[in-house]
């Protein structure tokens, strides 16, 4: 049995890295927010469970908006690092670049920030019940960005109408960064400079009465273990066979960086699937590499959209950020327990055979069988899938161009023949869920991407206004109203491919 809560871990430290933050910032928010629940507010323990729950997964929809803000902004990552201190009474603080990015930030949140709000809270909902969130933890994943005194997005509540949980939240995240900074003086100082503002101004007095007790989870050397310890009983436990599910809501969170990756991280885990299956791998190997696969490119988020998505050429500058991908990757999944042991394989996909890859530049010696397979699955995938800077590839064209790397000695023969074989196997139907038609299904796909009804209806040979009126029937029917989230909904329900 595995404790979920390592998943939510494996979340947060991922969004983490999404947000520019420093690592592991959010399971020391969790750990003394909850800290902060129940020894000094002395909540029940459903509201501590929900407290638990949304302080790991606060930033869950950051990148729902990603593509969006690096056009605008130019460095997502930047963005979300700078909403998480932005403040109208004293901007942030921050000096130069920073500074300038704040002032852009703030007059743009009653346009730009309610539809990155609005985009975010869709996809932390159908994320939430996805991982079995309480719904009290998902209504507080709503006021992630809202305020104690109503200048906050997307809605503007204020008061008491903030949930309990978010506003514990907010007070311990605020609190956290502070102390990062200046330790305890720092964090008082700030929950007071923001009570009344930003903060609910009763909680933020009742921490900084207790802010030495409350803050002694930050002295614990081991924040994951710090986190976990905080999680309130009874724990809860899946099987094994149960983290894949659980791993393709990672996949999720991480695909919805770029509009050209939907849906790739669970394509990947079924082109090496079936692979696996024609290796003759036993169902826990083949478990384990579809899970490999579907974590893989967890360090594609701390790269900002705007390289994910250039439809020219690389810089050198932007090929090295890419290169770190593969290391965030192995980081994230090696600091939890119940995924460590896919951190190898799942971070090896950019090696290669004759040590030419990356982050490694391991030799075929050191890469084993899972791994290979991996490298070859992914290059396959992402061939068949459209790119800024190209078509798909029909699959006997991508199979080619494996053949090729493997003659060339950088992918496992293997490994590539499992997969061209796999792949010329017959594929199943999927089902159309609520009542989508098929041409709903080709306008959902395109909008998922950003595609403007004007695009939409050159690329389908349809008229803007017709492509407008299947959207209004596919938000209709899907109960999504915004493009990230009907973006999740496609690939939840494999409409991608």
């Amino acid at each position: 049995m595995i404790r979920v809560a390592e998943i939510l871990a494996a979340l947060s430290l991922t969004t983490d890295v999404a947000a520019g933050m420093e690592f592991e910032k959010g399971l020391r928010t969790c750990a003394v927010a909850v800290e902060f629940a129940t020894s000094v507010l002395q909540v029940d323990t459903a509201t501590a469970r929900c407290v638990f729950e949304t302080s790991l997964l606060r930033s869950i929809g950051c990148t729902s908006f990603a593509p969006e803000l690096a056009e605008l902004f130019g460095d997502d990552v930047a963005v979300q690092a700078v909403l998480k201190t932005l403040d109208p009474d004293a901007r942030t603080g921050a000096r130069g670049s920073s500074a300038t990015l704040a002032g852009s930030l703030l007059a743009a949140m009653p346009t730009t920030g309610v539809q990155a709000v609005r985009n975010g809270c869709e996809t932390s909902r159908s994320l939430g019940v996805e991982l079995g969130l309480l719904p009290a933890a998902i209504t507080a994943l709503d006021d992630v960005y809202e305020r104690w005194d109503g200048r906050g997005v997307p809605t503007g509540r204020r008061g008491d109408e903030l949930s309990l949980v978010a506003r514990i939240v907010h007070t311990a995240e605020q609190a956290v960064l502070a102390h990062a900074a200046g330790g305890a003086p720092a964090a008082v100082a700030e929950l007071r400079r923001r009570a009344g503002g930003h903060l609910d101004p009763a909680l933020a007095q009742s921490f900084s009465a207790a802010a030495p007790a409350v803050l002694a989870p930050l002295r614990e050397v081991d924040a994951f273990t710090a986190a976990l310890a905080a999680e309130p009983h009874p724990h809860t436990t899946v099987p094994f066979a149960s983290v894949e599910r659980l791993c393709a809501v990672l996949a999720r969170v991480v695909d919805l960086k770029s509009r050209w990756l939907l849906g790739h991280s669970e394509h990947v885990a079924a082109v090496a699937g079936a692979a696996g299956e024609a290796l003759g791998f036993d169902r826990g190997a083949l478990t384990e590499v579809r899970c490999a696969a579907l974590v893989h490119d967890l360090g594609r988020v701390g790269v900002s959209s705007a390289v994910w998505d250039l439809p020219g050429p690389l810089s050198v500058a932007q090929v090295e950020r890419v290169r770190m991908h593969t290391y965030w990757t192995q980081r994230v999944l090696a600091r939890v327990p119940a995924l460590a042991p896919l951190a190898v394989t799942a971070a090896s996909h950019h090696e290669r055979l004759n040590g030419s890859g990356y982050h490694g530049a391991t030799p075929s010696a050191g890469l084993p069988l899972p791994a290979r397979l991996l490298a070859a699955a992914d290059v396959f995938a992402a061939l068949t899938e459209p790119r800024a800077h190209r078509a798909a590839l029909s699959a006997p064209a991508a199979a080619q161009v494996l053949v090729g790397q493997a003659a060339d000695g950088l992918l496992d023969r293997e490994a590539v023949a499992a997969i061209t074989s796999a792949a010329g196997g017959p594929v199943a139907p999927v089902d159309l869920p609520a009542g989508l038609s098929r041409r709903e299904v080709e306008v959902l796909r395109l909008a998922a991407r950003g595609l403007s009804n004007r695009e939409i209806g050159q690329a389908l040979s349809i008229s803007p206004r017709t492509a407008g009126h299947h959207l209004t029937h596919i938000y209709d029917k899907t109960g999504r109203r915004t493009r990230a989230g009907i973006a999740v909904f496609a690939m939840q329900h494999h409409l991608l491919r």
